[in-house]
C-alpha cells in the first residue's frame, strides 16, 4: 500500500475475503469499486481472494445480477475491470482461468461463475513461505485434484494431455513430502505453485470433458458447512472413487502404475485400481489430512439435501444418483 501510495496511486483496499467468498461479499466489493471509480483490482492473496475478484470485476461493470444472468438466463458477462493477481496461498491455480466458485448463501448453493480473466499473475515463492502448514497441504492436495479430476474424465484413452497430467501428479506427491520434511525447501515449494498453476490453466484440459464430480459435490459440502475445500476433497475422494468402481478401473488402473508406481506385474486391472485407491488412501493419511468428516467437525445433518443439491459433471465416468452421492457422503462420516 505505501509503494503505490508513493507513486501517486489512488488506492482503495477491499479486506475481508473469507476463505469460502460468499456471493455477498462478491457485491459489496463490486458497489466499492464503483462508488470509487476503479479502473484496475490487484487481488493479493489465494485462491478465495482471486475468485471473488474475477466476479467482482464483472458486477461492477453491470447493473445486472450475475448470479441471474449465468444461471438463469444462460449469459455471460462482457466487460470487466482489467485485473492482476499476486499469488499469496496456492493450490486452487485460480489466478490461471476465468472461473470462480462463489457460495451464495440465501440459496445453499456454492457453484462456479464466470467473471474475468487476470492481464498477469506474479507466483513468487517468497510470497508463500508464511502460509501455514495445514494449508499448504490441503492446497497442494486441491492440485492433485484438480489434476485426477482432468484426467479421469472422457475420453478414456490416453492422450498427451494425460501424460503430462501424470508428471504433473508425481510432482506434486513428491513434493508434498518434501515440503512436509523441510517447510523451508523452496525448490519444492516452487515446485508446487508451479503445479497449481498447470493443473488449470488449460494444459492439461486439452481434449479432455474433465470429470470435476468428486469438485461438485464438495463444494455442496462446503455449502452447507464452510468447511476446509483441500479437507473436504482429501475425505471425500477414495469414497467415491471405489463408488465409480468397475467402471473406471481402466483409468485407475493406469494411475497406479504411471503416478503411484506401483507394479502391474501378476495384478488383474481390477486389482490394480484398487491398489490405484489405496494408495491415495494412504497418502492422505500420511501427509496429516483427514479421512472422514467426523475429523473435520462435520456431522451427518444435511447429507441428503447436499446430495441433491450437487451438480453433474459430464465427463464423469460413471452417472452418480442422488442416492449414490448420499452413500459416499454417509461412508464419509
Amino acid at each position: 500500500m505505501s509503494v503505490l501510495k508513493e507513486a501517486g496511486k489512488n488506492v482503495t483496499e477491499f479486506s475481508g475475503i473469507m476463505s469460502n467468498p460468499t456471493y455477498e461479499k462478491v457485491q459489496e466489493g463490486a458497489k466499492l469499486a464503483r462508488e470509487n471509480g476503479i479502473n484496475f483490482i490487484l487481488a493479493v492473496g489465494g485462491g478465495s481472494v482471486i475468485d471473488c475478484c474475477k466476479i467482482v470485476s464483472a458486477q461492477a461493470k453491470t447493473d445486472e445480477d450475475i448470479w441471474d444472468l449465468e444461471y438463469a438466463k444462460g449469459g455471460q458477462p462482457k466487460e470487466f475491470i482489467t485485473m492482476g493477481a499476486v499469488v499469496t496461498a496456492f493450490g486452487t491455480g485460480a489466478e490461471m482461468n476465468n472461473g470462480a466458485v462463489i457460495t451464495n448463501v440465501e440459496k445453499k448453493q456454492k457453484s462456479p461463475l464466470w467473471g474475468a480473466f487476470y492481464d498477469f499473475a506474479v507466483l513468487d515463492v517468497g510470497y508463500t513461505m508464511t502460509m501455514p502448514m495445514k494449508q499448504v497441504i490441503s492446497g497442494s492436495f486441491d492440485t492433485l485434484s484438480h489434476c485426477m479430476e482432468t484426467c479421469l474424465g472422457s475420453p478414456r484413452e490416453t492422450n498427451l494431455s494425460d501424460e503430462i497430467n501424470e508428471a504433473v501428479m508425481r510432482n506434486v506427491i513428491k513434493n508434498i513430502r518434501a515440503t512436509l520434511q523441510n517447510p523451508d525447501d523452496r525448490f519444492a515449494r516452487s515446485e508446487l505453485v508451479w503445479a497449481a498453476a498447470m493443473a488449470e490453466n488449460g494444459i492439461l484440459k486439452l481434449g479432455k470433458v474433465t470429470d470435476f464430480q468428486c469438485h461438485m459435490l464438495e463444494h455442496q459440502l462446503g455449502a452447507y458447512t464452510d468447511c476446509n475445500h483441500g479437507q473436504g476433497l482429501a475425505v471425500l475422494h477414495p469414497v467415491l472413487y471405489r463408488h465409480m468402481m468397475p467402471e473406471a478401473n481402466k483409468q485407475f488402473a493406469r494411475l497406479a502404475v504411471e503416478v503411484w508406481g506401483i507394479t502391474a506385474d501378476g495384478k488383474t486391472e481390477a486389482e490394480l485400481a484398487e491398489c490405484f485407491i489405496t494408495a491415495l488412501s494412504d497418502f492422505i493419511k500420511e501427509i496429516g489430512l483427514p479421512a472422514t468428516l467426523t475429523e473435520m467437525g462435520v456431522d451427518g445433518t444435511d447429507l441428503e439435501a447436499i446430495a441433491k443439491s450437487t451438480i453433474r459433471t459430464g465427463g464423469c465416468v460413471k452417472k452418480l444418483t442422488d442416492e449414490e452421492l448420499l452413500a459416499v457422503l454417509k461412508e464419509c462420516v
